[in-house]
């Protein structure tokens, strides 16, 4: 294996452990549904512009995914989760610009729209009301708001640190 190969992975799987640790240890319990909110997004929005698109879109899938494996009530999120945190990555950029860049300012907007239509939607299929997609909604929202915070904070540190570089091509 290559070392630019070798690299790719070991920080696909350093951004999988922080996702994990952002959503797992660093969560609130809210609603009837076994939701939670947490910032982990930031970190996926971080991986997304930090990593080549597959491997943030997996970092995100095993980190989140996880989360929702161990979390008491989370196995039903499971499908969901695995299908909208990948997702999340598509919106973002790696476009030479920074991190915290204007394309993905705006990508925050976006990612946050997946989150609340893919929740609200996962929230519709697994529980057969529009009561439970509702419940949703708040939820979601102070998450994906949280998350666009946290990873212009993080951002503009990481960007200071790696001085506008890519971890990796």
């Amino acid at each position: 294996m290559k070392k630019e190969q070798i690299k790719k992975i070991t920080y696909t799987g350093l951004f999988a452990a922080l996702i994990f640790l952002a959503v797992y240890v660093i969560r609130v319990p809210i609603g009837a549904n076994g939701s939670y909110i947490h910032f982990g997004d930031a970190i996926i929005y971080l991986a997304a512009v930090m990593l080549p698109l597959p491997y943030a879109m997996v970092a995100a899938a095993i980190g989140a995914g996880l989360s929702d494996v161990l979390a008491p009530g989370g196995m039903v999120w499971l499908p969901a989760t695995l299908i909208i945190k990948p997702l999340l990555c598509l919106a973002f950029s790696r476009n030479g610009q920074g991190i915290v860049s204007k394309r993905n300012i705006a990508a925050l907007f976006i990612g946050g729209g997946i989150t609340i239509v893919g929740y609200a939607l996962a929230a519709f299929f697994l529980f057969g009301n529009i009561a439970s997609s509702i419940a949703e909604l708040p939820i979601s929202l102070v998450q994906s708001a949280g998350s666009g915070l946290l990873f212009i904070v993080l951002g503009k540190l990481l960007y200071k640190v790696t001085k506008g570089h890519a971890l990796v091509g």
